[in-house]
């Protein structure tokens, strides 16, 4: 049997329901359904007695000889439908019972109002759920058996497979809750920065020059000139801001040739990057905890449902359940000599000018276990358009920065800082961090015509849903990750 399709050639628009408000999501019929399965769920009390056209996975399917008791998921929700003798050919039925698992399904039925579960004396009387009894099954396309991984089972499935897979993965319910909580974090991060005066802007992911010096850079050839991938939108927001548009942001990739191979690295990553005129360091440090604040209030007030399916799934592999508990205003700020002064106090050996390694940051973490900043970093250890102040200096006497990192418990989630402005503190830099100015005269070059004083940061995605969702490797939270060994899919 062919598919029906919900158009005006084959099925009338009148015969479609209109458009259904369901969690701020207006669902139009489409060429080969009238209704989402999550539609039928919250609205089935008014579409009893209905003529509606489905499509989903099946995932289960029961009974023999005479019916059929089928389970179908969409992007939306899950229903039973319900096949009998009668209702549908006996070769729809018998299709239906032979179904193999995860294969996709279009339904032409009727919703009705399940029998009520029995319940003891006493108990309260759970909420209606509905059911679509079957007039027309057809099946789209059959899934192959075996599957590589099972999508309804709860049996641990090793991170391997899983990304081999993700195609499968992606059908799973706590995984499926992981990308939508993503979509939430990027949605409710972009409309905060919007709502503190914010423009999103796109820089170029093909650049002729390091962005932050360093070697771990992917060179390519672009056409006949050589060229690499950026590390970062750092020069060309600064460009921008020094362009007039004052406030800007981007939500983007970046890509890094650093052969770490840690539950929290990847090659190529999804960050918030923002850049602001008129501001220093303490002021953008402002601007990312009330964004962070904002997302995880959001998350608190509206996405509850994902964290439970997550939950649940951590549940059944019998780990602790996440909360979202929304950070209090301000973040602490711990100063890198405070950092080193509190590593040192507990025994370890330090000293200043070293790097604050993630064993360092598990000693803070027991006094700071949430989200902290860490500002105040030697100039030396910070990249070269970072700003100074002429007196900072730290225990050593050396220079002192505007730079300052994110953290949360042992985690680095961010860098950021106050830029340098003046041209030939610039050049000073750069030729002190071992590169030569005339490389980077489209970047110097735009200091040279009044520069704003100005300051931004950048916030890995990942590192940011990993908090969110107690995941435990920074691959989880991506769709298709990309590191050292894993190029595909």
């Amino acid at each position: 049997m062919n598919p029906v399709f919900c158009d005006s050639d084959a099925l009338m628009l009148k015969e479609c329901s209109p458009p259904v408000m369901q969690t701020d999501v207006t669902w139009h019929p489409t060429a080969f359904r009238s209704h989402t399965l999550g539609q039928i769920q919250h609205d089935g009390s008014e579409l009893v007695g209905s003529e509606v056209t489905i499509c989903g996975f099946m995932e289960a399917n029961r009974g023999k000889g005479k019916i059929c008791f089928m389970d179908i998921r969409d992007g939306t929700g899950r229903l039973q439908v319900f096949l009998k003798e009668g209702n549908v050919s006996d070769e729809e039925l018998q299709n239906a019972q032979n179904l193999s698992r995860e294969s996709t399904v279009q339904v032409i039925g009727e919703v009705a109002e399940k029998r009520p579960p029995k319940v003891a004396e006493g108990e309260p009387t759970p909420p209606p759920s509905y059911e679509v009894v079957a007039k027309s099954f057809n099946i789209l396309a059959k899934a192959n058996t075996p599957l590589p991984l099972g999508v309804t089972d709860t049996v641990s499935i090793g991170l391997d497979t899983r990304l081999d897979n993700r195609f499968l993965d992606l059908r799973r319910a706590h995984v499926d809750a992981m990308f939508t909580l993503r979509s939430r974090v990027l949605q409710y991060g972009r409309e905060y920065l919007i709502s503190e005066g914010f423009k999103e802007i796109n820089s170029p992911k093909i650049i002729a020059s390091a962005s932050e010096g360093g070697t771990n850079l992917f060179p390519m050839m672009y056409f006949d000139t050589p060229a690499f991938l950026s590390q970062s939108p750092q020069l060309y927001k600064q460009l921008t801001v020094l362009g007039g548009m004052e406030r800007v942001f981007e939500i983007g990739p970046a890509f890094r040739a650093e052969k770490h191979d840690t539950y929290r690295h990847l090659n190529e990553f999804i960050s918030f990057d923002i850049e602001a005129a008129w501001m220093n360091d303490d002021d953008v440090m402002g601007v990312q905890e009330r964004m962070i604040h904002h997302i995880w209030q959001s998350i608190a007030d509206n996405d509850m449902d994902h964290i439970a399916t997550i939950n649940e799934y951590r549940e059944s592999q019998g780990d602790d359940h996440i909360t979202v508990d929304v950070p209090s205003l301000p973040f602490p700020r711990i100063s890198y000599c405070e950092a080193i002064k509190m590593v040192q106090d507990a025994g370890e050996n330090i000293e200043w000018g070293d790097d604050i390694e993630s064993s360092h940051c598990d000693i803070i973490a027991e006094k700071y276990p949430g989200f902290h900043f860490i500002p105040r970093w030697p100039m030396e250890m910070k990249p070269f358009y970072i700003h100074h102040v002429k007196g900072e200096n730290g225990a050593t006497g050396q220079q002192l920065s505007r730079g300052f990192d994110l953290n949360y418990g042992r985690d680095e989630m961010t860098s950021g800082g106050q830029r340098e402005h003046n041209v030939e503190i610039l050049e000073d830099n750069l030729r002190s961090k071992g590169l030569d100015p005339a490389g980077f005269t489209f970047y110097t070059d735009g200091f040279r015509y009044g520069a704003p004083p100005h300051a931004g940061w950048g916030l890995g995605v990942a590192r940011l849903l990993m908090v969110l969702t107690g995941a435990r490797n920074v691959r989880e939270t991506v769709l298709f990750p990309r590191d050292r060994q894993r190029v595909t899919p």
